[in-house]
């Protein structure tokens, strides 16, 4: 098969056999649809796997690992998060490694160039991710079910009526990272029926400044957790920093708290936008 992964062009024999997959979105991919066995080695976790897809997979690296490190587990395919993975630094660059017979992909909804980066990205667009990959495995029937449950799903929430403001903090204490317009964050909150203060912001996520975020005044704030920046430090960000000190939101301490693999586009998405309405109508004392 022939594929055009955000501008690389794919040529695919057979489906994949030794994968490593690279971030947490690209191994909870294929442990959904069942395709543990393939993957060969991980690397980048973001936070543990959800107990219900956990099974035993060798550890490249906590971190972005180097391709030696990767090379020595024999892959024939490499998943990728990001694209940001696949550079002379990281797992190598694209090209080189097909030139090895190493198929490399990208999550779609990860692709940054123009025409391929999803503005804004869709809960169809994840879909229809899901649906590749299954296409690339030779698993067409897993992927399809697993589209219906999560569609199914996602027709059965019952958004949050009150439409809270609010602000996606995914990192930063000096300069915060947050969830803008057209990303994961955006799509997630809005079908959760809050309203994004950066909605304005045509990126999918953006540095901003915390003057402008106290100007927008949000109702509630969601904090992104991982490995490398916990709920508690971002509340202490938060509560220490002398202008977002004084917002109602942090002073009443209304926070949503969604783990880092959870909130870029994968295989978690409908599942963190029942958490969010779930996770607000108890912070709003709402019945769910």
């Amino acid at each position: 098969m022939s594929i055009d992964n955000c501008g690389t062009r794919l040529e695919i024999a057979s489906p994949p056999q030794r994968v490593v997959t690279i971030k947490s979105t690209a191994t909870e991919m294929l442990l959904a649809l069942g395709l543990g066995d393939r993957i060969v080695g991980s690397a980048f976790a973001d936070g543990p796997v959800p107990e219900k897809w956990q099974q035993q997979i060798p550890v490249i690296s906590k971190s972005l690992p180097a391709q030696e490190s990767v090379l020595s587990y024999s892959p024939d395919f490499i998943f990728g998060g990001w694209e940001s993975n696949f550079t002379p630094e990281g797992v190598g660059d694209r090209s080189s490694l097909a030139k090895l017979n190493i198929s490399t992909y990208v999550a779609p909804a990860a692709c940054l160039k123009s025409g391929y980066k999803p503005a804004p990205l869709t809960f169809d667009k994840v879909f229809a991710g899901i649906s590749e990959v299954g296409h690339i495995f030779d698993a067409e029937a897993a992927a399809e079910q697993l589209v219906t449950q999560e569609r199914e799903k996602l027709a059965a929430i019952v958004p949050s009526a009150d439409k809270h403001s609010t602000l996606w903090f995914s990192s930063g204490s000096e300069t915060p990272y947050v969830g803008a317009g057209t990303g994961a964050p955006q799509m997630l909150m809005e079908a959760a029926g809050l309203v994004n203060v950066m909605a304005d912001v045509q990126e999918s996520w953006a540095s901003a400044s915390w003057e402008v975020i106290a100007e927008r005044n949000p109702d509630t704030i969601v904090l992104v957790d991982s490995s490398w920046g916990s709920t508690e430090k971002k509340k202490l960000v938060l509560e220490s920093h002398p202008v977002m000190s004084q917002l109602e939101a942090v002073k009443n301490k209304r926070y949503l708290v969604v783990p880092f693999a959870a909130s870029e586009a994968g295989v978690r998405n409908v599942d963190t936008v029942q958490s969010l309405v779930d996770q607000t109508n108890a912070l709003y004392g709402k019945a769910s």
